[in-house]
């Protein structure tokens, strides 16, 4: 089974950068596509990133040109680049696995067959 674990969130003004980490283990993930999910308060929870086995990657278009996702298969962490951040952006961010699944629906269903607990991310001046 694997376990995630999300970090790297905090408070930031407008225009800041952050960079979040989720730390993997359990057993291979090669065959696991991963992605970045985030909730905001009363929001339904919305997929804003996810990266493929092969590096194929999906942003939605809120954070499209301003956030960007990698991997390290090596060392089983996957990271959320965030530049530019803005007040809306402010949520709990969460990543997540899906065994083979197709980044745009992993992305657009938020489908995960494992969770992490999120890590709070606040945008205010």
């Amino acid at each position: 089974q694997l376990q995630l674990v999300e970090s790297g969130g905090g408070l930031v003004q407008p225009g800041e950068s952050l960079r979040l980490s989720c730390a993997m283990s359990g057993p291979s993930l090669d065959y696991y596509t991963i992605g970045w999910f985030r909730q905001a308060p009363g929001k339904d929870r919305e997929g804003i990133s996810c990266i493929g086995r092969h590096g194929e990657v999906f942003y939605a278009p809120s954070v499209g040109g301003r956030f960007s996702i990698s991997r390290e298969n090596a060392k089983n962490v996957v990271y959320l680049q965030m530049n530019s951040l803005k007040s809306e952006d402010t949520a709990v961010y969460y990543c997540a696995a899906a065994f083979s699944r197709v980044v745009q629906d992993m992305c657009g269903q938020a489908l995960g067959d494992y969770w992490g607990q999120g890590t709070q991310v606040t945008v205010s001046s």
